[in-house]
């Protein structure tokens, strides 16, 4: 238990880093794909390695999941990547993060409306406090003047998200997960190596190098492995309630190493949406609990 929720904690940090390392490639010269390329290359080459060396089994896919997870990685996950690291060209870390988030909002409100399904009190609660956070998130970045057209690639990363995780919940049924995400990465570093050509020898300083090797081990490689660990320890809803540190990892690692200011406004939507999404999976638990000795 102790393992599987120190997993979860861990792996919602390691996605939480992801802006900050785009921010830092950023002001070391990258261009977003390059720092795309990289992070889905390099996490491909270091994840096939890992389990060919400790856990073979999840290397073997049907070919119908390998044209889920070609169609998810190879044309999808790119444009969501790319939507949210073009916002981090000319917003703040902390504010893409958090407009990210609005996405439980519109997943639970979408599938609600694809399924025909009622929404109940509880849901309801936590969309309203969810759409709350996410105003304060917005009138934040009104009132420091931030970019619009950054904020318009931030809620497109979002808006691109919501149906990533739609179409995941729907085409991942059969497949086992973690085959599944590992093929996921891999196509996405073949479309960005598609889409830019093999990287030329040398290219990169070494500072650069250190920015590429971080987005393709932190935010890729160590955030999965640590998921999937957390889950199998703990289950999905425990591991749900631990990724809202994902958000909070970023405003704090935006003020702490980026030297990003953060406002009570900001901080105030920051707990709302933490709120509204732990809000069902505590519910969630509670159920399981009371099913669990029958």
């Amino acid at each position: 238990m102790r393992k599987g929720l120190v997993c979860a904690i861990l792996s919602a940090c390691c996605f939480g880093m992801l802006p900050i390392l785009g921010k830092l490639g950023f002001a070391q010269g990258m261009d977003s794909t390059q720092m795309l390329q990289y992070r889905f290359g390099l996490g491909a080459l270091l994840l096939l390695g890992w389990f060919a060396l400790t856990n073979r089994d999840a290397l073997r896919i049907s070919t119908r999941g390998l044209l889920k997870t070609a169609l998810l990685g190879g044309v999808i996950s790119p444009v969501q990547s790319t939507c949210l690291m073009v916002s981090l060209e000319t917003i703040p870390a902390s504010t893409s993060s958090l407009i990210l988030y609005f996405y439980p909002a519109v997943v639970t409100v979408a599938g609600a409306l694809i399924h025909r399904q009622r929404i109940g009190r509880r849901v309801a609660l936590s969309l309203l406090l969810v759409t709350a956070g996410c105003a304060l998130v917005f009138l934040d970045a009104f009132m420091r003047e931030a970019a619009p057209v950054g904020m318009l690639w931030a809620s497109g990363a979002m808006i691109v998200f919501s149906a990533y995780i739609l179409l995941v919940q729907w085409l991942m049924r059969g497949e086992r997960p973690l085959s599944f995400s590992l093929y996921v990465i891999v196509f996405a570093g073949v479309a960005f190596g598609l889409l830019r050509g093999l990287p030329a020898p040398g290219e990169l300083t070494l500072a650069q190098a250190g920015v590429a090797l971080a987005l393709g081990l932190v935010p890729t490689v160590l955030a999965t492995t640590l998921l999937y660990t957390a889950i199998e320890a703990v289950g999905g809803a425990y591991a749900s309630i631990f990724s809202t540190l994902e958000p909070v990892t970023t405003v704090a690692a935006a003020a702490l190493l980026l030297g990003e200011p953060v406002f009570a406004r900001q901080l105030a939507g920051a707990a709302l949406i933490v709120a509204g999404i732990v809000l069902p999976n505590l519910a969630l638990l509670r159920r399981q609990k009371r099913v669990a000795p029958g």
